[in-house]
């Protein structure tokens, strides 16, 4: 990877740990890529996520069977990987935004 690539920093969850399908983890995978050549990415795989913090967003992976989210933080020097979760309700749960906002504060107080 070259300098001007962020890093990915996987606080939860992985894009090969659940079952997603071989299609779905090359989305993702592409996606992710964009991001760490600081490219922007909106509607329909990306949204920010503002009750989550600054700079969070989720990315819409969309499977066979499934609708995959992937929660993230754009830093200055890396793209921070808050969670991975299967969609199953309209909105993000409650638990999901709490463990992410959580991880946030233990990842910056280090």
């Amino acid at each position: 990877m070259s300098n001007d690539h962020k890093p990915l920093a996987w606080l939860h969850g992985e894009v090969k740990t659940p079952p997603m399908s071989p299609a779905a983890r090359i989305e993702t995978g592409f996606l992710l890529r964009k991001l760490q050549r600081g490219e922007l990415i909106s509607l329909p795989w990306c949204r920010p996520m503002p009750s989550i913090g600054p700079r969070c967003h989720e990315l819409r992976i969309t499977d066979e069977t499934t609708i995959w989210r992937l929660v993230y933080r754009i830093d200055p020097d890396a793209i921070i990987i808050l969670d991975v979760f299967k969609k199953k309700t309209q909105q993000t749960p409650k638990n999901i935004i709490d463990q992410c906002k959580r991880r946030i504060r233990l990842y910056d107080a280090e």
